[in-house]
């Protein structure tokens, strides 16, 4: 079994795998909201939560849309 967290000011992500468990919601990800009274996003905290192969796909967007060729600053 794998887990571990990541936060930022804004937001919390987790990931939790157990490569051999077969019954759905053993590989998850999620990603919350930290709440902030200075925070202009959200009032309260918001979750997302999704298996680890919609994160991959997820991730392959993201990689394909924030590449360095695809960024205007």
């Amino acid at each position: 079994m794998y887990q571990n967290t990541k936060s930022t000011k804004r937001f919390s992500f987790g990931i939790s795998r157990n490569p051999v468990a077969k019954k759905a919601g053993s590989n998850i990800v999620t990603i919350e909201t930290n709440p902030s009274e200075a925070d202009h996003y959200s009032a309260s905290t918001v979750g997302l939560t999704m298996t680890v192969k919609e994160a991959l796909v997820l991730q392959s967007f993201l990689n394909s849309e924030l590449g360095s060729d695809s960024i205007d600053v």
